[in-house]
């Protein structure tokens, strides 16, 4: 069992909190930008997206204080109970929850629109991290160590693939590819993962059609430029038009109902077309610096779930960055995996400020690098 750390030895890590409160703040004016026009068209109000992200911003900010005041040890507790939480609002989302382009991703509670996907994904870090912890000498083999993890994260793959939404369950298997490596798990196991779940994806991809036409429309988006490849040409207009320093910001043309979801998956198309390349690269520059300040916590967490949980944290943020980035510049196929801190999404901010909360905690406690 893994001990309790020490009285906090330092303040949190400050770079971190303040590269989340550059990003939720640009984030939060480019939710405006991206989306007045399209909230003016269809509920008469230019604000209808921007008041709703402000309110997550809040709840998010509050969840973070919180999180980050709070040792983090204590979280294993409530791993197992969070865990079986989160796959019973998975399963009750396929029988009452809100259904969206012929997805059901979305449960109503109390009048806020919460994705339980979202929660799922910090449930198993935090499961992870505990169980990892604790069974660190029976992660070398292969069916005592890794297989009890698969399964548990083929629960919620299988869940979460019936609603459908095969982008945030392909994103949960590379979280926990990621944790499998950080807890100690042999690299050929690792690899015999990746060619299975390759094969895997394949088969999927196969077995949908909609699928299968995002994948040829990634390959050749002019095949069908008016049906499966408009989104990919569209961001590509956006990204094209902005130039080395964009348009202007409020400028768009694109977010005038010509590029889908331009507040929630393409809004980074947005921000090159406003701010162009400069702003591209300012924005993933905060991303990097933040993956590596969240890496180099994990690397000094004082014990090993501590490592595993800030792993598994900017893990979750950093694959949902990157292919956020890749499917906007047409790098792969269309999924519909937000920007976080970013794109629009209420429950998805909330959960990304309360981890990063939990990372501010165990930095207090990390061993001098």
């Amino acid at each position: 069992m893994t001990k309790k750390p020490k009285k906090a030895k330092k303040p949190f890590d400050y770079p971190i909190l303040l590269t989340v409160i550059i990003l939720v703040a640009f984030g939060t004016i480019m939710v405006f930008s991206a989306s007045f026009y399209y909230a003016q068209m269809r509920w008469g109000d230019k604000y209808y997206f921007f008041k709703r992200q402000c309110l997550w911003a809040v709840v998010g900010f509050l969840a973070m204080a919180f999180t980050a005041n709070l040792d983090y040890w204590r979280l294993k507790k409530f791993s197992k109970l969070l865990l079986m939480l989160s796959i019973a609002l998975l399963v009750a989302v396929l029988f009452v929850g809100v259904e969206r382009n012929n997805a059901k991703r979305w449960l109503n509670i109390g009048g806020l629109s919460v994705q339980p996907s979202e929660i799922a994904k910090f449930a198993l870090v935090l499961f992870l991290a505990d169980s990892m912890s604790q069974r660190k000498d029976k992660m070398k083999y292969f069916f005592k160590g890794v297989v009890p993890y698969l399964l548990v994260t083929g629960i919620l793959f299988g869940l979460i693939m019936m609603q459908p939404n095969m982008s945030t369950a392909g994103s949960l298997v590379l979280l926990v590819m990621v944790m499998l490596f950080v807890a100690g798990a042999r690299l050929w196991h690792l690899g015999f993962l990746v060619a299975a779940g390759a094969a895997g994806a394949a088969v999927l991809i196969r077995a949908a059609e909609y699928r299968m036409d995002r994948w040829i429309a990634f390959w050749d988006p002019w095949k069908d430029p008016l049906e499966t490849g408009y989104q990919i040409i569209q961001s590509l207009y956006s990204l094209g038009a902005g130039g080395l320093f964009g348009m202007g910001l409020g400028e768009s043309r694109q977010k005038y109902l010509y590029i889908p979801y331009p507040e929630t998956d393409f809004i980074f198309a947005i921000i090159g077309e406003e701010l162009g390349f400069v702003g591209c690269t300012l924005l993933i520059t905060l991303f990097v610096a933040l993956i590596w300040r969240g890496l180099r916590i994990a690397i000094t967490a004082p014990d090993l779930f501590g490592c595993l949980l800030a792993a598994g944290i900017i893990s979750m943020i950093g694959i949902q960055s990157v292919i956020n980035i890749a499917v906007v510049t047409a790098s792969m196929p269309p999924t519909g995996l937000p920007l976080p801190f970013i794109s629009f999404g209420g429950s998805s901010l909330a959960i990304f400020m309360a981890s990063i909360g939990v990372l501010l905690n165990i930095s207090k406690y990390a061993k001098a690098s």
